[in-house]
C-alpha cells in the first residue's frame, strides 16, 4: 500500500514538473519573438529624425544638404519619405539660384505611381512647394492664389496635428513675403504672426523658422519707417544664431538686413563692416541668391562713399551673378509653364478633382494616361485661360526674348499707339481691363520696372496676363507703347528721389542711369530730356539752386 501511494506521489510530482517547464519554455518563447520585436522596430534612426537634419542642412549647405538627402533617397523606397526629401533638394537648389533644377527635382514626383495613396499632409506639402516654386520665380500672383486656396481648408488650419502645422506656418510665411512685396507690410507682419502660431520648438526646423520670421519682420519694420525696432530684433536675432555656428544663411541674412539700418543712417562704413560680416559667413557656400543681395549693398555702400575701385568690384560681383540669376529665373519660368498644362488642376484642386485624379494614377495603360492628360488640359483651358496664354508665348517666343533681351537697345522709337477697329476692342471686357490696370497699379507700386531686363513678355508672365491684352490696355489707358509707358516709370522715379533725397545728387548721372534701369548713359539722357525738358545735369543743377535759396 505504501509503496503504491509512493509511486503515484512520484507521477504527480514528475507531471507537475512537466507543465511548469512547458510554461516556463512557452514564457521565453513569448520573451524572444516581442524581444526581436523591438530591436527590429529600433534597428535604424526615425525618418523624422533624418528629415529634420536634412532640412538644418539647407541652412548650412546647400550641396551638402543635396548630397544628403539624395543618400537617403537611395536606401529609403517609402514614396511619403522619397517625397519629403525630394522637396528639401528642390529647396536646396532655389536656395543656391539653380531655378531650373529645383523646378526639374519638383516635377520628378508628379510621376509617382503612388501618389493618389499619399497622406493628406504630403498632398498639402506638394502643393506648398508648387507655391514656393512660383515665388522663387517671381511669379507672385500664382503663388497666392495657391497658398489662399490651401489655407481656406478648416482641415488644415485645425492645429492639431504637428507635421500639418509646420506646413501651414510656411504657408503663412510664404503669404507674408507675397503681402511683402506688394507693399503691404501691416497683412505680411499678421501673417508672420500667424505662422509662429503654428510653429513650436519641438525641432530644428520650427526653430530655423521662427527665426526667419523674424528677420522678414525687422525687414518689414523697416519699410515702414521703424528702423530702431527693427534692428532690436535683428541684434537679438543674430545673437541666438552666434551661439549655434551650423547656420550661416541665417546669420548672412539677418546681417545683410541690419546692414540697411546703417545705410539709412547714412554709416555706410559700419553698413560694411556688417555685410562684410555676413558675406564671410557664406564666401564658401553657394547662397547665390543671398550673396546677390549683400554684393548689391557692398556696392551701393562703397558708392555712398566715393571708393569706386571698391564700388567697381561688387558691382561686377552683383552683376555678374544677377545675369546668370535672371538667366535662371526665365527657364524656369519656361519649364514651369509646360509642366503646369499637365499638372496644375492635381496640384491646385486635388480635393475639387480627387475622383478624377484616382481614374487617372489608377490606369495602367498608356492610352488611358494620355487621355487623362488630355482631360486635365481641358480642365485647365476652361479654369485657368491666363496660364493657356502665358504658356504659348513662351512657346513661340522664347528664342526672340533671350536674343531680345540681351541685345536690346533702351531706346526705342515708340510705335503710334495700335489701331483697333470696333471689333477689336470688344475683345477686352471692361472687368478684364479693370483687372489688368489694377494689376499693373500694383505692379508701379512694386517698382519693378526699375529692373533693366523687364520686357512686355515678362510682365504678361508675372501678372498671369495674355501679352496681346496688356499691350493693348497699355496703350489705350496710357497712351504710349509698353516701351515709353516703362522709361517714362523709371524718369519720373529718379527725377522724384532727386528732388526728395539730396544724397542722389551727388551720384553720377551714369550710376543714376543703371539704378533706373538704363543699360547706357545716352540713353537715359536722352530720354530723361524728353519727359522733363531738360538733361540730367541740369535738371541736378536747378535742384540744387532751389536747396541754396
Amino acid at each position: 500500500m505504501r509503496t503504491d501511494h509512493q509511486e503515484a506521489v512520484r507521477k504527480k510530482q514528475k507531471k507537475s514538473l512537466f507543465c511548469r517547464n512547458a510554461l516556463l519554455q512557452g514564457i521565453r518563447f513569448l520573451l524572444i519573438i516581442l524581444s526581436s520585436i523591438f530591436v527590429k522596430g529600433q534597428s535604424g534612426p526615425d525618418f523624422n529624425i533624418l528629415a529634420d537634419k536634412a532640412f538644418q542642412k539647407l541652412y548650412q549647405n546647400p550641396d551638402e544638404c543635396i548630397n544628403y538627402s539624395q543618400s537617403l533617397l537611395i536606401s529609403d523606397q517609402n514614396p511619403e519619405h522619397r517625397i519629403v526629401l525630394q522637396n528639401i533638394i528642390s529647396q536646396a537648389y532655389a536656395m543656391k539660384g539653380d531655378y531650373v533644377q529645383s523646378v526639374n527635382i519638383y516635377s520628378q514626383k508628379e510621376d509617382s505611381r503612388e501618389k493618389e495613396k499619399l497622406s493628406y499632409f504630403l498632398q498639402i506639402a506638394g502643393d506648398y512647394n508648387l507655391a514656393d516654386q512660383y515665388q522663387n520665380l517671381d511669379l507672385y500672383h500664382q503663388s497666392q492664389q495657391i497658398i489662399t486656396s490651401l489655407l481656406s481648408d478648416q482641415k488644415l488650419l485645425k492645429g492639431d496635428n504637428p507635421r500639418l502645422n509646420v506646413i501651414t506656418g510656411k504657408l503663412y510665411q510664404l503669404q507674408a513675403i507675397n503681402f511683402g512685396i506688394n507693399r503691404s507690410y501691416d497683412k505680411a507682419r499678421e501673417n508672420l504672426n500667424k505662422s509662429d502660431h503654428y510653429l513650436s520648438f519641438n525641432n530644428q526646423e520650427n526653430l530655423i523658422l521662427k527665426m526667419e520670421n523674424r528677420i522678414f519682420r525687422a525687414s518689414y519694420l523697416m519699410k515702414q519707417n521703424k528702423p530702431e525696432e527693427a534692428k532690436y530684433i535683428l541684434e537679438s536675432t543674430l545673437a541666438a544664431t552666434e551661439k549655434n555656428k551650423n547656420y550661416p544663411f541665417l546669420q548672412a541674412f539677418a546681417y545683410e538686413n541690419l546692414s540697411r539700418y546703417y545705410f539709412l543712417k547714412e554709416d555706410y562704413h559700419t553698413a560694411i563692416e556688417i555685410l562684410e560680416k555676413g558675406l564671410s559667413r557664406i564666401e564658401n557656400t553657394p547662397y547665390n541668391s543671398l550673396k546677390v543681395k549683400i554684393y548689391e549693398s557692398l556696392s551701393k555702400n562703397y558708392f555712398a562713399l566715393r571708393n569706386d575701385e571698391k564700388y567697381h568690384q561688387y558691382n561686377k560681383l552683383y552683376s555678374e551673378l544677377r545675369a546668370k540669376s535672371d538667366s535662371n529665373t526665365k527657364e524656369g519660368i519656361r519649364y514651369i509653364v509646360k509642366l503646369v498644362e499637365t499638372n496644375q488642376n492635381n496640384n491646385l484642386e486635388f480635393q475639387k478633382q480627387k475622383q478624377l485624379k484616382k481614374i487617372i494614377w489608377l490606369s495602367t495603360g498608356s492610352l488611358v494616361i494620355i487621355t487623362g492628360l488630355l482631360i486635365c488640359f481641358l480642365i485647365l483651358k476652361s479654369s485657368h485661360k491666363d496660364l493657356k496664354k502665358q504658356f504659348d508665348f513662351f512657346e513661340k517666343q522664347q528664342k526672340q526674348e533671350f536674343t531680345a533681351q540681351k541685345d536690346m537697345p533702351d531706346i526705342v522709337k515708340e510705335a503710334p499707339a495700335i489701331k483697333t477697329n470696333e471689333k477689336d476692342l470688344n475683345k477686352i471686357s471692361k472687368e478684364k481691363e479693370d483687372e489688368i490696370l489694377q494689376k499693373l497699379e500694383e505692379w508701379e507700386k512694386q517698382q519693378r520696372y526699375l529692373d533693366k531686363n523687364m520686357t512686355l513678355s515678362m510682365l504678361s508672365s508675372q501678372m498671369g496676363v495674355n501679352t496681346k491684352y496688356l499691350s493693348e490696355v497699355i496703350n489705350s489707358s496710357k497712351g504710349k507703347n509698353f516701351n515709353g509707358y516703362i522709361n517714362e516709370l523709371r524718369i519720373n522715379h529718379i527725377a522724384l528721389l532727386l528732388r526728395t533725397d539730396p544724397v542722389y545728387l551727388n551720384y553720377k548721372v551714369s550710376y543714376l542711369a543703371e539704378y533706373s534701369g538704363f543699360s547706357s548713359h545716352s540713353a537715359f539722357t536722352t530720354i530723361f530730356k524728353s519727359v522733363t525738358g531738360m538733361s540730367p545735369n541740369i535738371y541736378i543743377q536747378e535742384i540744387s539752386k532751389s536747396r541754396m535759396l
